[in-house]
């Protein structure tokens, strides 16, 4: 018993700090940069009277009337300042924009922010200090918690060119992050796949444009040209402009920009299927029905610029967040080169670099969004022709470009595809049966946890220029909603906590704990998010291996097996740490099977 007791203390020293705060009652994800506990608990009668006078004191209060009929409580707004709850969006002393104040005290609950955003991140803590069983008592923890953003730009982004994804899902994506404070959600509209926004001028970009005739069967990278099989289905759809007004209502809300992304002039073969004539060369061209990049892109000519500038005026009426996304990504020169257009342009224009012509294409449309009052973002590939001092950079092939930029002056979101992109794989093994195809790598949730867009590469009088980071799913290989959400959840939630919290107060075993309080409200949103794998602790006793596992996933029941299979609902239960002979060699495969029904794939623990 005294060896045992002893490696419980060792694992269990390893990932304390995961419940640390849970003893507290501050399961809240990202983490608050300050909080201060009392004695005591507030319970909510039945009735609960809300102050909220201003449009977004009443907005939020919106959001905590339907918070509280889950505990089967009533609330009234009220213009009565001695209320249980008081809403404040007008306090001058909280100088951050999406900074607030949450106090909890045996007279009431008061959430104090300079303006809407910041009250509403203050009611999502609120709701994150109670626990998910409904209860007739709703006892809340009597607590100070003083808290702001570490960036500016807290995003994700959202391909749903390759895969079309409804308006339900895209609300219910939007709910849940605006519950873990993100703020941006980056809306990949276009690409060689698909078009997806409607366009009133163009209207064969909806005719044609957004479906393909088939799609690629399979990881495209795993195959040869001569292996490749098509599944012959007709794919597409798209939103309509009361459908994209509908969404950018509801984000807004919630405190969410939307940032569409309509790009230009790569990934635009699926444009050239309905206008060819935009193409440097004849056509016919149909949307691709394959992944990867493609050489044929727009053509710069007058008649694309009059195109674009368009298509755009209908893009920014319906958004009325400040950017706008070109992409500039990934746009092979090839047909340009051997453009006479092309050619000719680059004469009138002084360019002696095809390359450059991107640039100039750019700066074209960048003054036209100007005129629109909007700012151009492109991929960090918009460096390489040049850019205007007002462009925003998203640097996403590494942190390079991102370092570049800020040197030029540039803002930028740091977006580096080793540290998060989502459709990159959760499972050592790539492309392990056991998880949905992924296009790339292995990208768990420590790596994206441990990121820091702050670059020890950029001066510290540089920093401002970061305004934050943002995860990034792109969807060639997720080809349904529930596979989305695998790729997202509990991922996204790591992200979160790196857009908000420090990274001096980040601490990963930490988190975890907090992590694992999450789940059961994932539950309740009915989120397909990966169960994560258990975790081992080994350590020798006379002449034996012991292994002892935990799972961060509360009420978990964890299977194993020691026959090389993958446990299942019949697989033994572990109770009891695993003792294994000295000499013995072989592999231990342990999976957590959640309340949920659901389980992780399966932890392998070689032996010795």
């Amino acid at each position: 018993m005294r060896y045992y007791r002893k490696l419980l203390v060792l694992l269990f020293l390893s990932i304390i700090g995961q419940y640390a705060f849970a003893q507290n009652g501050l399961n809240i994800i990202p983490l608050p940069q300050s909080a201060d506990f009392k004695q005591g608990t507030l319970t909510l009668p039945k009735r609960v009277t809300v102050y909220a006078q201003s449009a977004d004191e009443r907005n939020v209060a919106s959001f905590l009337t339907e918070w509280l009929k889950q505990y089967g409580k009533t609330a009234v707004v009220s213009n009565n300042k001695a209320s249980l709850i008081y809403l404040s969006s007008a306090n001058s002393d909280i100088k951050n924009k999406e900074g607030y104040q949450l106090l909890v005290g045996s007279t009431g609950i008061k959430i104090s922010a300079s303006n809407g955003a910041g009250l509403f991140y203050g009611l999502q803590s609120l709701m994150q200090l109670v626990p998910m069983q409904k209860m007739e008592a709703l006892n809340i923890p009597h607590v100070k918690i003083t808290d702001q953003p570490a960036f500016k730009w807290r995003g994700v982004m959202l391909d749903v060119s390759r895969h079309f994804f409804s308006v339900a899902f895209v609300k219910k994506y939007i709910d849940v992050l605006a519950f873990y404070k993100i703020n941006t959600f980056h809306w990949h509209l276009t690409d060689d796949q698909g078009w997806r926004i409607e366009i009133k001028k163009y209207p064969k970009l909806t005719q044609v444009s957004a479906f393909r005739k088939e799609t690629l069967i399979g990881a495209q990278q795993l195959l040869k040209a001569d292996e490749f099989k098509y599944d012959g289905m007709r794919y597409g759809g798209f939103y309509t402009q009361e459908e994209i007004k509908d969404v950018v209502a509801y984000a807004q809300k919630r405190y969410i920009t939307i940032v569409p992304e309509i790009e230009m002039p790569g990934h635009s073969v699926a444009v050239l299927a309905a206008y060819p004539k935009l193409a440097c060369k004849p056509g016919p061209y149909e949307t691709f029905t394959k992944w990867g990049v493609s050489e044929d892109i727009v053509c710069p000519s007058e008649q694309t610029f009059h195109f674009f500038e368009n298509v755009l005026a209908e893009v920014v009426q319906l958004f009325p967040g400040k950017y706008v996304h070109i992409g500039g990504d990934e746009a092979p020169k090839t047909v340009w080169e051997q453009s006479d257009d092309v050619k000719k342009i680059m004469k009138d224009n002084n360019i002696t670099d095809v390359n450059k012509v991107q640039g100039w294409f750019n700066a074209r449309i960048e003054k036209f969004l100007i005129s629109k009052g909007k700012q151009l973002v492109g991929w960090d590939e918009i460096l390489e022709g040049g850019i205007t001092p007002s462009s925003l950079v998203m640097s996403w092939r590494g942190e390079a470009g991102g370092i570049e930029a800020v040197k030029h002056g540039n803002d930028v979101v740091m977006v580096p595809n080793q540290f998060v992109y989502l459709d990159y794989g959760q499972n050592k093994e790539m492309h392990s049966p056991l998880e949905p195809n992924n296009i790339c790598c292995y990208l768990p949730l420590e790596k994206i946890y441990n990121y820091n867009p702050l670059s020890k590469d950029i001066a510290p009088e540089l920093q401002k220029h970061v305004l934050g980071t943002q995860a990034t799913l792109f969807t060639e290989y997720i080809t349904t909603e529930n596979k989305a959400e695998y790729m997202i959840f509990p991922r996204i939630l790591a992200l979160a906590e790196v857009g908000w919290t420090p990274a001096v107060n980040k601490n990963f075993e930490k988190f975890k704990g907090r992590l694992g309080q999450q789940f059961p409200r994932l539950d309740k949103r009915q989120i397909i998010y990966r169960i994560p794998e258990p975790e081992a602790a080994k350590s020798d006793k006379e002449g034996k291996k012991v292994i002892l596992l935990s799972s961060i996933v509360p009420k978990a029941i964890i299977r194993f097996t020691l026959d090389n299979s993958n446990p299942d609902e019949t697989s033994d239960v572990y109770t009891k740490p695993i003792e294994i002979p000295k000499g013995l060699n072989l592999k231990i495969k342990a999976s957590a099977f959640a309340p949920n029904g659901r389980h992780s794939v399966p932890l392998e623990i070689a032996v010795p």
